[in-house]
């Protein structure tokens, strides 16, 4: 920050002191004479203060108190990330008709644009992260002939993107648009094409619709295109290649569709593409291999096919993430993809891949997440002891490949030393046969086990609840036998909470993991917290009691063990979880009462304790009593809401008893009345039967 050594004008001194006094409650060291030698302040050769820059200085109140107006002579304002209010009117800039750059992101301001820019002088305007709304007026851009960056992110600004603003008397410098996560809607309409300075345009998370123009390739200086999330369609056009600067493009859910230009290899200078979940078509253009600066590849979920086999990927040798998930690709894994030697994540799920891994994935040294689920590829033995020697993998999916084989077992992987890194494990539905294997045991690294949907069988093994970061264990759908281990109730992970200090790691792409939860956040995420803290054995041949230690997984979220075989009663320490958000308990042979201190699960969301044998009131606790009926039906001695049958009054249950207990001190009478009745039917029902045996000659003789 430039000072100057004569004393600052005591006007603008008096403004500063008073702009500060008005918005902050923290201390200032402002207090020496000279203001231009405050921290955040910065004056020109004539003691004028030019800058004020007081990001992140816990400022709150109306953001344009009249002390600031009399800064006449500043060029930079930044007062972003506080909590300042208020709208943005012109009236206050009036004065400040020097400003340059204005920076008023991160803050709590509202309101609609007024109807042109605050000043003529104006290069950089950032208004991201507040909560301004309404159209942005037309006008708003015909005094920004200097006009090089705006920013209104994160805002709920509607309407039409404007279309004016690369005009040539309106912003002809113009170098940054950032309209992205509005509320911006209809067409992009024609008008981009003349910026001609424009280097990034940015318009994701809002409602854009129609055709993506190609107007926008005139922009012949792009840098980045960031159009995610719409519902742009049409094809991405030959005349993208104009855009030879161009290094990132993000298309992520679209509608776009045909196939990828063919010359699209001409764009030498693209770092990260990313064009998930659109209808594109066709093959990857061979000429994509000329894009040598390609660090990210991302064309999952599309409808594009070909032999990917064919592809050489071997001069991409900056390439750290490919993802073609959920396409139609043929072939083997692409032996080419052995020379990236940059690559972190490969993900080649759901496709019609076949063939077997190869010993030469051992050259990808970086190789963090790989993912080969739901292809034709064959042995998972021969695979696993491969990858047990990549020693930076953290994530492994081969989940719904390798179909019918047999678990790699322990006489397999005997001389396992690998895998010490592993995260997340998935050999779901894979319909893999055996039982659980010791070596599995040894990953002391691992957090998340997904081996639903097999035919695994034999008990759960107890050395399971020894794995020091385990916290999601999916086990559904399989043959598994024995009880619940009481050893599982001791995973460190989830009894200690020392243990919760790494949840901030993120895997090199989001993957998958079932429906959790009804929040769609938890579907697909990077985020290792994403995944919340889960035990999921239903759907086995588990029986026994629910061991009462099941209390001290007090940082469980989910417990999952419906339609298995415990019985017993439900453990009142379930009531320690106090984390629990979902409780399936449905499908056993359970009895006895629910809780009453089940009440006090108060993070509960889902509950089934439907079919089973329970009895009695279910608990009066709003908690427990929002769930649907269907919860609690098929336990037939249960009752109250939301069940249809009301439970008996306290006082006619009393009264029976008083009643019996009366019957009991008369010497245990008997009503008579009622048991010569049952003998009479006894005797002619005895006689109905036996009487027609006698007289039919066949059954008579037997």
């Amino acid at each position: 920050m430039s000072t100057h050594i004569h004393a600052c004008n005591q006007t603008d001194r008096s403004s500063l002191m008073s702009f500060i006094l008005t918005l902050s409650s923290l201390s200032f060291n402002w207090t020496s004479d000279n203001c231009c030698q405050w921290k955040g302040v910065a004056c020109d050769q004539d003691s004028r203060v030019t800058h004020l820059l007081l990001p992140s200085k816990g400022l709150k109140g109306g953001m344009f108190p009249s002390s600031l107006a009399n800064l006449t002579h500043l060029t930079h304002l930044n007062l972003s990330h506080n909590s300042l209010s208020g709208s943005l009117e012109t009236q206050f800039f009036v004065t400040l008709n020097r400003l340059e750059i204005l920076d008023l992101s991160y803050n709590l301001l509202s309101g609609e644009l007024p109807l042109s820019l605050p000043s003529r002088n104006i290069q950089k305007l950032d208004l991201s992260s507040n909560h301004f709304h309404g159209v942005i007026p037309s006008s708003f851009f015909h005094q920004a002939s200097k006009l090089t960056s705006f920013n209104v992110s994160n805002n709920t600004f509607t309407g039409y993107i404007p279309s004016s603003i690369c005009l040539k008397h309106s912003s002809p410098f113009l170098r940054l648009l950032d309209f992205s996560s509005n509320e911006f809607s209809g067409n992009l309409a024609p008008g981009l094409g003349d910026c001609s300075e424009l280097l990034v345009f940015r318009a994701g998370r809002n409602n854009l619709s129609g055709l993506l123009l190609e107007d926008i390739y005139n922009a012949t200086k792009l840098e980045e295109i960031s159009l995610p999330l719409n519902s742009l369609y049409g094809a991405i056009s030959d005349k993208i290649v104009n855009l030879t600067n161009l290094a990132i493009l993000d298309l992520v859910y679209n509608h776009l569709g045909r196939e990828l230009p063919l010359n699209f290899g001409k764009l030498s200078k693209l770092k990260y593409v990313n064009l998930d979940f659109n209808n594109l078509e066709g093959s990857l253009p061979p000429s994509l291999m000329n894009c040598t600066n390609l660090v990210e590849l991302h064309v999952q979920s599309n409808n594009l096919e070909g032999d990917i086999s064919m592809l050489d990927f071997s001069r991409l040798s900056q390439l750290t993430k490919l993802d073609i998930r959920l396409n139609n690709f043929t072939g083997a894994f692409p032996i080419s993809l052995y020379s990236c030697r940059s690559l972190k994540a490969i993900r080649l799920s759901n496709n019609h891949l076949e063939g077997q891994i190869q010993v030469d994935i051992l050259s990808l040294k970086s190789l963090s997440f790989l993912s080969l689920g739901f292809n034709r590829f064959t042995n998972i033995t021969g695979a696993m002891k491969i990858l047990m020697s990549c020693k930076s993998l953290h994530t492994l999916l081969l989940t719904g490949s390798f179909k019918g084989e047999g678990m790699p077992g322990d006489d397999d992987m005997a001389d396992i030393n690998g895998f010490q890194n592993l995260r997340a494990l998935s050999f779901a539905e894979c319909q893999l046969t055996g039982q659980i294997p010791i070596w599995l045991s040894k990953l002391n690294k691992l957090e998340i086990l997904l081996l639903g949907s097999n035919q695994i069988t034999g008990p759960i093994p107890s050395w399971l609840g020894a794995l020091p970061r385990l916290y999601h264990v999916s086990l559904p759908k399989n043959r598994i036998s024995g009880e619940f281990p009481k050893q599982l109730c001791k995973l460190p992970r989830l009894v200690s909470e020392a243990s919760q200090d790494d949840t901030s790691y993120e895997f090199e792409l989001p993957f998958f993991l079932g429906p959790i939860i009804t929040n769609p956040s938890y579907y697909l995420s990077s985020k290792l917290s994403s995944y919340p803290a889960m035990i999921d054995l239903s759907e086995n041949n588990i029986g026994g009691e629910i061991p009462n230690e099941i209390g001290q997984l007090q940082h469980l979220r989910m417990l999952r063990l419906g339609y298995n075989n415990f019985s017993g009663v439900i453990p009142d320490q379930i009531s320690n979880l106090k984390n629990l958000e979902v409780l399936n308990l449905s499908m056993n042979h359970l009895s006895g009462i629910i809780p009453s201190s089940l009440e006090t699960l108060n993070f509960l969301k889902e509950l089934n304790v439907s079919y089973n044998n329970l009895q009695g009131p279910i608990p009066t606790s709003t908690q427990l009593q929002s769930f649907d009926a269907s919860a609690y039906e098929g336990n037939p001695n249960l009752c109250g809401a939301p069940l249809p049958n009301e439970c008996g009054r306290p006082n006619e249950i009393i009264d029976e008893d008083n009643n019996n207990n009366k019957d009991e001190g008369n010497g245990h009478q008997l009503p008579w009345f009622y048991i010569s009745s049952v003998l009479l039917g006894f005797i002619v029902g005895f006689w109905g039967v036996f009487g027609y045996l006698i007289f039919n000659k066949r059954w008579r003789y037997a």
